[in-house]
């Protein structure tokens, strides 16, 4: 039967069928270690790396993930049903015969989305809570799709009078056979150096910097395994990464404190193992006496990287990367949390728009918690956005009552083909 509960059935969806797989089980984790339970039992969803959906006590649990074969035998296997009205139901899949008991079924109130990368993160997974009419956190459809594109990120932006870098967008069908054409045209619109990115890949995954043509080649060739559509773009050399949250909807939107990623000595980019890999427990950060330090669900996540918070800015150049960061948010339609990153050029003090993260890694809990946000309370937040933007899309008109279809209605249509 479907379970009943007073308080509302959080599911924390995660896993999915993208290169940034354990880092959306990180981030859910910690998620779900920091959810109220006084107001919210949480329901774990998580999405095997070949699309199959499981739920089950088990999931619960960070250290099960280090075999993930085990944690599928270990979980249930479930598919997704409509419930009822904003919410939806994951009914177990049984495997036996008439003999078989009723498959248990898991209701879902709101979801929570912790994907990065892929159809979690791009739009795909929006429109299943859309098409089952289920509240869930986060960006709509446009903001996600939009969003996960840096090719068309940078376009809206670059439309709307927010600054970016030089770029050269391809696709994969593009360069065949013209890679010569592709290399000088990129060699004379950027110069170099350049940084080559699949164009809705997250994590720093697939990312290279090259700084002569062989190297950009391979660097283009590298990105390609990851997107069909990738982006070149111009390096700025006297280079500060800032990065700023925004907790809100498109009609209200504030933002956090700003931080400084610190890349190690010698290193030219922030590169996955940098982000996720440094310091799991948190001594990076702690040792630096720069940065926080990790959750207390076990891994560090985004948390674990070293970083300057609050960044090092003047307070001219700080009001206005957040004045930017909100524009962005709200350009896009984005909800619940997301994340923008900037560069600052420090030869010139330009700032430039890089990228959004409307899913960011750790959902960016280490900058709110120093704005007065603690961890357990941007869960909440995040969770009556949600709420509140399912009531508003459900106090629209959804349905037109006319039935084209009728006696009537039919008539004047085989009429109108005469």
């Amino acid at each position: 039967m479907e379970a009943r509960s007073a308080r509302v059935n959080v599911g924390i969806v995660f896993g999915g069928v993208s290169p940034e797989h354990e880092v959306s089980i990180i981030s859910s984790l910690q998620a779900i270690h920091a959810l109220d339970r006084d107001r919210y039992d949480p329901v774990p969803v998580y999405i095997a790396k070949d699309g199959t959906w499981y739920t089950g006590p088990s999931l619960l649990d960070i250290e099960a993930y280090q075999d993930l074969d085990k944690i599928r035998r270990d979980a249930i296997p479930v598919r997704v049903d409509a419930g009822s009205f904003g919410s939806l139901l994951l009914i177990e899949k049984k495997k036996g015969g008439w003999m078989s008991s009723t498959p248990r079924s898991f209701r879902v109130d709101v979801a929570f989305l912790g994907l990065h990368g892929g159809s979690g993160e791009d739009g795909g997974l929006q429109g299943v809570c859309e098409t089952f009419n289920v509240p869930y956190t986060g960006s709509s459809i446009l903001g996600s799709a939009v969003g996960m594109d840096k090719v068309l990120s940078k376009m809206i932006c670059r439309d709307q009078g927010i600054p970016i870098v030089d770029f050269v967008a391809v696709r994969e069908s593009e360069w065949a056979h013209r890679e010569d054409e592709w290399l000088d045209a990129m060699e004379e619109k950027l110069g170099y150096p350049v940084i080559v990115k699949p164009a809705r890949l997250g994590s720093s995954i697939g990312i290279a910097m090259a700084a002569d043509r062989a190297k950009l080649d391979r660097a283009v060739e590298e990105a390609f395994r990851y997107d069909e559509k990738i982006v070149v773009e111009h390096a700025v050399q006297q280079l500060k990464e800032i990065n700023c949250a925004v907790l809100g909807d498109p009609n209200g939107a504030e933002t956090s404190v700003l931080e400084q990623p610190v890349k190690t000595e010698g290193e030219e980019l922030l590169t996955f193992e940098e982000k996720y890999m440094r310091g799991s427990d948190g001594e990076g950060a702690k040792r630096s006496g720069r940065g926080t330090k990790s959750s207390e669900s076990g891994s560090g996540g985004m948390a674990s990287l070293d970083r300057i918070i609050p960044a090092p800015l003047d307070d001219a150049t700080a009001e206005r990367i957040r004045e930017l960061a909100v524009r962005v948010f709200t350009l896009f339609e984005c909800g619940g949390v997301a994340r923008i990153d900037f560069m600052i050029d420090e030869s010139t003090g330009a700032v430039y728009f890089n990228e959004i993260n409307t899913i960011p890694g750790s959902f960016s809990f280490y900058l709110w918690d120093p704005a007065g946000v603690p961890f357990d309370a941007l869960i909440t937040r995040m969770i009556e956005l949600a709420r509140k933007r399912h009531r508003e899309r459900n106090s629209r008109v959804r349905t037109y009552d006319v039935n084209l279809l009728s006696q009537k209605s039919l008539s004047g249509i085989k009429g109108s083909k005469q």
